[in-house]
């Protein structure tokens, strides 16, 4: 029960995460569970879902069929929907009923591309994980089958039959892609785009964002940067990923205040010591915004996904010059956490850890739980609160507004 949650609400499933990530991408994502559960998604972690168009459905498994394990009826619905409807690639999602049952997700997505020719994938999701999890697994699985190498033609057959490309590609100098970026972090597309505008304003130019207000064309050009840049937690599996298949290097952290200008610098660094550093890169992450942290009691504590809130925490920490304090309640946090920083498990621990907070940056959900004393500032978090504060994000951008916040 010390994982129950009675007040505040949890963070975005796994199976919504794949949703996210996979959302403008022109495929079809197909959720393995009861009708029902797409209106939840839909309503509380899709902030796009009513103003642009995308292929994401829920199969309607009914209890008879799950009983049975009648995998035919399923995958005869998803080959007429995708006849009618021509994805560029479909995306299976499970949830808890068929993992119990184990629903064999691999062999029924091999299925469906022979008999329809179309790229299908699994994704391993089981609804007991969060969206970091999920998001990060669909976006690795999207490098593994349509990122080019670079100097090698398109195989066009799993990309968009209709296309031709250039006969080559190459490394582009100056040009990073941005992996991570769901609106679950990130918010609207305004806020990416403030982001993106940010790093060409140092001189970054980006290929392809992973995976918001990008074609998956736009992806497949991935391999031809000089650098992936990790903004959040998600963009982790794809980053070792491409790492491995190209050998591009990666840099962990998000623009932010103050911070930008040395995670800038740490991108720099990278590029000009990549050749001779590769083989020991490949085995530690190139956290930016663990270097230079502040020792001591904290007296700032956030709360959030470990990236965006490591980065926030060297720019107040720069900005304020006070010790600052990450707590991640998600699950993908290895490697990424400060000395100061820590995780909970659980609405009780996270209570707990909040206990000795003086100054708290948190979604407005967390207030009941937080001590009275605390100075709360509000940091919306639409993987945790969904849309209800999407307006306060939409006017102060993803981590509020820096320079207006009067700290004691």
């Amino acid at each position: 029960m010390r994982q129950s949650y009675k007040i505040i609400p949890i963070y975005t499933a796994d199976v919504s995460g794949v949703c996210s990530a996979l959302y403008d991408l022109g495929g079809m994502v197909v959720m393995h569970d009861p009708s029902g559960c797409n209106s939840t998604y839909n309503t509380h972690d899709e902030i796009r879902w009513y103003d642009q168009d995308s292929l994401i459905y829920i199969s309607g498994l009914t209890e008879i069929d799950a009983v049975m394990g009648n995998d035919a009826k399923f995958i005869h619905d998803i080959e007429e929907a995708a006849k009618e409807l021509k994805p560029k690639f479909i995306a299976l999602a499970g949830s808890p009923i068929p993992f119990m049952n184990g629903t064999d997700f691999p062999a029924i997505a091999q299925v469906i591309e022979t008999e329809t020719g179309i790229p299908a994938f699994a994704v391993p999701t089981n609804g007991m994980h969060d969206y970091t999890y999920g998001a990060g697994l669909a976006l690795a699985r999207l490098a593994e089958r349509f990122v080019k190498e670079p100097g090698v033609r398109a195989a066009t057959s799993d990309i968009d039959r209709n296309s031709t490309y250039s006969e080559v590609s190459r490394i582009r100098p100056h040009t990073l892609n941005l992996l991570g970026v769901t609106p679950l972090d990130f918010g609207p597309q305004a806020n990416v785009d403030a982001m993106k505008q940010t790093l060409r304003q140092c001189g970054w130019e980006v290929i392809s964002t992973w995976a918001m207000g990008d074609t998956l064309e736009d992806l497949s050009h991935a391999g031809e940067a000089e650098i992936n840049l990790v903004v959040s937690a998600v963009g982790l599996p794809t980053a070792k990923l491409l790492q491995e298949k190209f050998g591009t290097p990666y840099i962990i952290g998000t623009p932010i205040g103050g911070f930008t200008e040395e995670l800038i610098q740490a991108i720099n660094e990278k590029v000009s010591h990549h050749n001779e550093a590769e083989e020991a890169d490949k085995n530690n992450l190139s956290v930016a915004y663990l270097k230079n942290r502040l020792a001591g009691t904290p007296q700032i504590t956030l709360i959030g996904e470990a990236v965006t809130m490591g980065s926030l925490a060297a720019a107040l920490e720069k900005q304020y010059n006070k010790p600052v304090r990450v707590i991640c309640p998600l699950e993908t946090h290895e490697g990424l956490l400060a000395p100061n920083d820590c995780t909970a498990d659980g609405e009780e621990e996270m209570e707990q850890l909040m206990k000795d907070a003086g100054i708290l940056f948190a979604d407005p959900l967390y207030r009941p739980i937080c001590p009275l004393d605390a100075t709360f500032i509000e940091l919306p978090h639409i993987a945790f609160s969904g849309r209800i504060f999407l307006k306060k994000i939409k006017k102060c951008g993803i981590f509020g507004e820096l320079n207006d916040i009067k700290l004691p």
